[in-house]
């Protein structure tokens, strides 16, 4: 009954965050409102979530790391992929040599190896933080992707490195060769598993589809179990579970180009995993919150660990990391953007300045770097304790939290105004695919009025019915085909019609409930009217 009611109030703490967060007269992401409703639950309320990391990474990452990857536009991510690539692999090793000497340097009471695993664990963005953030700031689409792509990738690479300097804390040893085959199993492996579990499952669907229909229901709980089992397996095989995910998801974007789900299942599937997404994010950092009292608890300790007494010294070293982390990432992404983003003969600019502190800024940490740094041992090989463990999770707390804050802050100064690299316009083949499908309606249509009117005494209905139909996409493929000094205007005219409509809209949807409360209309025919005005409604507000 307890973990019922402890789950229960944790919903309820998500809910409320979204009324706090419209509420308070300054724009604060709701992450951050998250937290700090978390915090209020641990202190007052005498209740403890134990946060167990494996646990915690099978509930919660697999299917927020499949959404990511299945929502994000391939082509946009493999354009920039040198970029993501560099972000993703290269600033996490260079952020785990800089920030573990750094971190040695800065407290010689914690080991090189633990320092080089507390950097690997907060060398990685966390994707879920990052779109939160993205949520109340306006992000050029580009530099979302990008920064999605990275956050997505960096995460199996920060946790591997975590995985190699804990072994070498616990052996002494280190190998160079083995790491990197290590790695590469890791990594291979954990893409290879997920992407292929995942088009495995899309041709058994699809063949059972064929033969007994599509069950609606049945493809979106297939879609909720295929991130589990790709997680699952990875990690059973010794691979990355996260990167298992990530390439599911990708791999699913793929299947669903197929174009061959229902429109109802689509429809359906994206209202429950846009509700997954939203509780599961909430929680996450709910969850964060309700672990500070019980990691500054443990303060006292930890300062003693560092060789002071007052406890303000561990803000300083927190703030101290997190400005190290954003100087090595500004340096990277520097040279990175310089080298390859605006190398190209279209984008051959210096890098501005505000778009490479953006990006710095963006930096964000979350729940993955808490989750990894609660994998510490406990204990050494000997049994003694691991050294400067409280210190590590108190600090890896502490960069998450100023993280979130200076993206809160730094991200909507940084965005005023900002403007990528110019791509192409994309309108041109937009424009050429409505009229290509209008075409193909059109033929069609004329195809099965033929086939359903032959020998029919009615057949002039068929054709009446096809003409008028054929006519309105005959008038849309008029409508695309404008002069580029009328584009403009059309534009501008079908924003005015789209506002008309939904006045519309919301005009009939007040007359059916206003005859539903009359007595004038049935709940059951008026629940068919709502939900089709609905969709209307959705598509144009889309």
């Amino acid at each position: 009954m307890e973990t019922i009611t402890l789950v229960l109030t944790l919903l309820f703490a998500v809910v409320l965050s979204g009324i706090l967060a419209r509420l308070l007269p300054i724009s604060v992401p709701r992450p951050l409102v998250q937290i700090a409703l978390g915090a209020a639950i641990g202190l007052v309320a005498d209740w403890r979530v134990t946060l167990e990391p494996d646990i915690f990474f099978l509930l919660f990452l697999p299917p927020l790391l499949f959404l990511d990857g299945w929502r994000i536009p391939p082509d946009d991510m493999f354009k920039d992929g040198v970029t993501i690539l560099e972000l993703a692999l290269g600033l996490v090793v260079f952020t785990v040599i800089g920030m573990g000497f750094f971190i040695h340097w800065m407290l010689p009471a914690m080991p090189l190896a633990v320092a080089f695993a507390l950097a690997a664990v907060i060398s990685p963005t966390d994707p879920i933080a990052v779109s939160a953030i993205a949520q109340r700031t306006p992000i050029p689409k580009r530099l979302m992707h990008i920064l999605e792509g990275e956050s997505l990738l960096n995460d199996a690479s920060g946790l591997v490195c975590m995985r190699f300097a804990i072994a070498a804390a616990l052996t002494g040893s280190f190998s160079v060769g083995a790491a990197t085959l290590n790695f590469l199993w890791v990594a291979i492996g954990g893409i290879v598993i997920g992407a292929g579990l995942t088009l495995l499952v899309g041709r058994v669907k699809e063949m059972v589809t064929k033969v007994l229909g599509e069950e609606s229901s049945s493809q979106i709980l297939i879609s909720l179990l295929i991130p589990f089992g790709a997680y699952l397996v990875a990690e059973h095989l010794h691979c990355s579970g996260i990167l298992a995910a990530v390439a599911a998801g990708l791999a699913m974007g793929f299947i669903e180009a197929r174009g061959n789900a229902l429109a109802v299942t689509r429809i359906r599937r994206t209202t429950v995993w846009d509700l997954i997404q939203f509780t599961a994010n909430g929680i996450i950092f709910v969850m964060l919150g309700e672990q500070l009292p019980t990691i500054l608890a443990g303060a006292a300790d930890s300062v003693r660990v560092t060789g002071h007494h007052e406890p303000w010294w561990l803000a300083v070293y927190i703030v101290a990391i997190n400005l190290g982390l954003a100087a090595l990432r500004f340096a990277w992404v520097w040279v990175s953007l310089r080298w390859t983003l605006f190398r190209r003969k279209e984008d051959r600019t210096r890098p501005n300045w505000r778009l490479v502190a953006a990006m710095s800024f963006a930096g964000v940490r979350g729940a993955i770097t808490l989750a990894g740094v609660l994998t510490l041992p406990l204990a050494m090989t000997d049994g003694s304790a691991f050294p400067a463990r409280d210190l590590a999770i108190l600090l890896a707390m502490g960069v998450i939290v100023v993280s979130l804050v200076a993206a809160s802050i730094g991200l909507p100064l940084m965005m005023r105004g900002l403007e990528m690299p110019p791509e192409p316009s994309r309108d041109a083949e937009i424009e050429a695919a409505r009229s290509a499908a209008a075409e193909a309606a059109i033929a069609e249509i004329e195809r099965v009025q033929h086939q359903l009117a032959e020998g029919r005494k009615d057949a002039d209905l068929y054709v009446h019915a096809a003409s008028r139909l054929m006519d309105l996409y005959r008038e849309r493929i008029d409508r695309e085909a404008v002069l580029p000094e009328d584009f403009v205007d059309q534009r501008r005219e079908e924003r005015i019609e789209r506002e008309l409509r939904l006045a519309a809209l919301k005009a009939e949807r007040t007359e059916i409930f206003r005859r539903v409360r009359r007595r004038k209309l049935g709940t059951e025919a008026a629940r068919k009217l709502v939900r089709d005005l609905d969709l209307a409604e959705a598509r144009l507000a889309g």
